[in-house]
């Protein structure tokens, strides 16, 4: 009987030595630029991102493990990150055209549904810039995903937030270009090129991550604030009592125990009833009290130390106990607020998209329209308006028709020999 012995060549594969190569560096030149989406990489941490996960890096000094969760449980922190992230999510991003002259106009353009209104099916626009902010302040670093409709694509039809702990940058040891390998929550790993990833960075940059400023800055400060409550919290639990001692110099006699005993029990379950004490018996402090411990002093320190790190005015977070100097008015406040805290975080979210955007033409470029949370009161912004009209004897800078368009109200219909004032034609 013979046998036919196939003898045609195959490629075989082995799947524990190729996840091997996948997580080496330079496993994105090895696979080929074709290749990326074909990464099987399984994306597991290494030993310090599973200890920064079980909290064995981020131990506070006063015993507290800080992570991103158990910061979110301190009112400071969850009033800093809601208060910048939620500003950021609310500030349309402008898109303007550069003409001739350094002049620069508003344009209709394809990407403002997706900065502006919907991002990718999963994200509406506040939601995903709250999500992209809010990782860059409690992990360090942001990433966004860019979406384009094919691979050699440099159209972007979307983007959608990325968690940090499910990114991991790394550079090719052979040209030093820099990736991005992806764990999502369903599949296989994938590895990104540059151009598709939009990473905000913090303080303290190495080229790869950066640091986060809640286990880093904020440590013991936040670690502070969580032994704070959790003491204050215990304390109330136990009906707001001490530990104490009984002393006396006397002997007691086995009834005067029985009584002590049942008066002691029935103080157990936080009751307030009366401790019987006999035979010369004295109660004495064993540990020191809230006031001595100055742990509402603590508690306000650690408000103000908090907001120190994320630059936002304690007033922002109702921490009104001392004089703001951020300003007196609401348009003051809002300004300062913008220029201090929001304005680093704003023209780093633009030179990002505007790279990725339009890598190469300078034409188009985002900004984000500010002007909501400047604006003053009613009275102080139509005194400003008159002033530009100039009716109040100054030179007219503005046309109504600018000043209709900042208080979102229709163009009037104007003549075009109108003059800037803004006067009724007479025709």
């Amino acid at each position: 009987m013979s046998q036919v012995l196939d003898l045609t060549a195959r490629r075989h594969e082995s799947r524990v030595l190729g996840r091997y190569l996948a997580e080496r560096p330079g496993a994105a030149a090895r696979a080929g630029v074709l290749a990326f989406g074909e990464n099987n990489s399984t994306g597991n941490l290494t030993m310090d991102e599973l200890a920064k996960m079980l909290g064995a890096m981020a131990t506070a000094s006063s015993g507290a493990v800080v992570t991103p969760d158990t910061a979110l449980r301190v009112s400071a922190v969850y009033g800093c990150v809601s208060r910048i992230a939620g500003a950021i999510s609310t500030l349309p991003l402008g898109l303007f055209e550069r003409i001739d002259g350094g002049e620069r106009q508003p344009v209709q353009h394809d990407y403002h549904w997706m900065l502006n209104e919907r991002p990718c099916e999963e994200f509406s626009a506040a939601d995903a810039w709250t999500y992209l902010v809010s990782a860059k302040l409690f992990y360090g670093d942001g990433y966004a995903q860019l979406l384009r409709p094919g691979y050699s694509s440099a159209k972007v039809i979307g983007w959608k937030p990325l968690h940090p702990n499910r990114v991991q940058p790394f550079k090719d040891s052979s040209t030093g270009e820099k990736y991005y390998r992806v764990q999502p929550e369903f599949g296989p790993a994938y590895v990104l090129d540059t151009a598709d990833v939009v990473q905000l960075t913090s303080l303290g940059y190495d080229g790869l991550t950066s640091p986060s400023p809640i286990t880093y800055a904020a440590r013991e400060a936040i670690g502070n604030a969580l032994a704070a409550q959790q003491f204050s919290g215990k304390l109330f639990s136990e009906g707001a009592t001490f530990d104490y001692a009984l002393q006396t110099d006397q002997n007691l006699k086995q009834e005067q125990l029985e009584g002590l005993k049942a008066s002691l029990l029935a103080r157990t379950s936080n009751s307030r009833a009366p401790l019987i004490l006999s035979g010369g018996l004295k109660a004495a402090s064993l540990s020191i009290n809230p006031k001595d411990a100055e742990i509402l002093g603590t508690r306000l320190f650690s408000v103000e130390e908090i907001c120190r790190i994320f630059g936002v005015p304690p007033h922002l977070v109702g921490h009104t106990e001392k004089t703001s100097s951020w300003g007196t008015g609401m348009a003051e406040q809002g300004g300062n607020f913008v220029r201090y805290t929001l304005m680093t975080h704003l023209v780093q979210i633009a030179q990002e998209f505007n790279h990725r955007l339009w890598p190469i033409r300078q034409r188009f470029f985002v900004e984000h329209i500010t002007a909501a949370l400047e604006k003053g009161d009613t009275k102080s912004r139509f005194d400003a308006y008159r002033s530009a009209l100039g009716r109040a004897g100054e030179q007219p800078f503005m046309h109504v028709d600018e000043i209709r368009r900042a208080e979102n109200l229709p163009p009037r219909e104007m003549s075009t020999n109108q003059v800037s004032t803004g006067a009724p034609n007479a025709a």
